[in-house]
C-alpha cells in the first residue's frame, strides 16, 4: 500500500488532508507537525509521496523540498499553497517539487493530484532503461482523443529522454507532469474544446461532454501530433492538436497571484518552470516544450513565448 506523509503545522490542515486522502483506500497516511520532524522521519517511514505546507517553523516546505531532492530524490513532492506563499511556491517547483494544490482547493484538487503524481511515479520506477548508446532519437505519433494514450507515450518520451542523458532520475517525474499537462490540453482543450470550468464545477456532466464529442464530427475526427526530438543535449516535444486554437498573447501571467490557482494558470506555470523553453505557435494549436540538459533540476530559466 503506497504511503503518504502530509506535513502541516496545522492541526485543522492536517486533519482535512488526511480525510480526503481516507477517501481512496489505496493510501496510508502519516503526519508530521514541520519540516524537521518530516526530513527526520522519511528515513523510516519510507514514504511515496510526500504533500507539505510551505509557511511553517524550524524547516519550511521550500527546505523541505530542497532536503528531499539532495537525499532522496525518489519521493515526489506536492505543495500545500496558500495565499501570499506563491513565490516561494515557484521556488519550491524549481527546486524539485512535482506539483501543489491551493489550500482553497485541496477538497476539490487534492486527491486528482495525488494520483496524478503517484500515477506517473510509478510507472517511473517500473520502466526499464534502454538504448544507452543512442546519440539521436526523433518520434511522430499520431493520437485519437483517448486519455489512455497518454500514460504510455509519456513513459516512453520520459525513458529516451533519460536514456540520452538529457534528463537526469531526479527530474523525470517534473518532465512527466509538464508533458501531462501539454497532452491534456490538445486533447480536451483543443480538440475536444473543452474547458477546465466545466471539469471543476460539474464533472459528471464533463465526463459525459467528453464521451459524447468522442463520437461526434468535427471533434471525433482530430487528432493529436506529437514530434519528439532528442539529442545528448537537448529534447524538443511539439504537440499539435487540430481545433480552432487561440490567441496565445491572450495567455494568463501564471506568475500573478490571482491566476496561481486557476487551472489554466497552473498548467502553465508547470510547464514554465520544468522546462527550459515553452513556445506557442501564433495560432495557438501547438505548443513545443523544450528540455536542456544543463537545465536538469532547475526550471528557472525557462523562456516562454509565442
Amino acid at each position: 500500500m503506497p504511503k503518504i506523509l502530509v506535513v502541516d503545522d496545522s492541526a485543522v490542515d492536517r486533519r482535512l488532508a488526511g480525510g480526503l486522502l481516507s477517501k481512496d483506500v489505496a493510501y496510508a497516511v502519516q503526519f508530521c507537525e514541520n519540516g524537521v520532524e518530516a526530513a527526520a522521519a522519511i528515513g523510516h517511514v519510507a514514504p511515496d509521496l510526500v504533500i507539505t505546507d510551505l509557511q511553517m517553523p524550524e524547516m519550511d516546505g521550500l527546505e523541505l523540498v530542497e532536503h528531499i531532492k539532495q537525499t532522496h530524490p525518489q519521493i515526489p513532492v506536492i505543495l500545500m499553497t496558500s495565499m501570499g506563499s506563491e513565490e516561494i511556491a515557484v521556488q519550491a517547483l524549481e527546486r524539485g517539487a512535482a506539483s501543489y494544490v491551493p489550500k482553497r482547493k485541496l477538497a476539490q484538487d487534492l486527491l486528482r493530484v495525488v494520483r496524478q503524481v503517484m500515477e506517473v511515479a510509478a510507472q517511473q520506477h517500473s520502466r526499464v532503461q534502454l538504448l544507452r548508446g543512442m546519440t539521436r532519437s526523433e518520434f511522430s505519433f499520431e493520437l485519437e482523443n483517448d486519455s489512455t494514450l497518454i500514460p504510455p507515450l509519456i513513459s516512453h518520451l520520459q525513458d529516451a529522454t533519460t536514456q540520452m542523458g538529457v534528463c537526469d532520475e531526479a527530474d523525470r517525474l517534473r518532465l512527466a507532469i509538464a508533458l501531462e499537462e501539454a497532452l491534456t490540453n490538445a486533447v480536451f482543450h483543443g480538440n475536444l474544446e473543452l474547458n477546465s470550468e466545466m471539469r471543476d464545477n460539474r464533472p459528471d456532466a464533463y465526463a459525459t461532454e467528453v464521451l459524447h464529442r468522442r463520437r461526434t464530427a468535427p471533434y471525433a475526427q482530430r487528432r493529436v501530433h506529437v514530434h519528439a526530438m532528442l539529442t545528448r543535449d537537448r529534447a524538443a516535444f511539439t504537440i499539435r492538436d487540430e481545433g480552432p486554437g487561440f490567441n496565445p498573447s491572450n495567455l494568463p501571467d501564471p506568475l500573478d497571484p490571482e491566476c496561481f490557482d486557476k487551472a489554466g494558470g497552473r498548467g502553465i506555470l508547470l510547464m514554465r518552470t520544468f522546462m527550459s523553453e515553452v513556445h506557442f505557435n501564433a495560432t495557438g494549436n501547438e505548443v513545443t516544450l523544450i528540455k536542456k540538459r544543463s537545465d536538469n533540476g532547475n526550471g528557472a530559466a525557462a523562456q516562454f513565448s509565442e
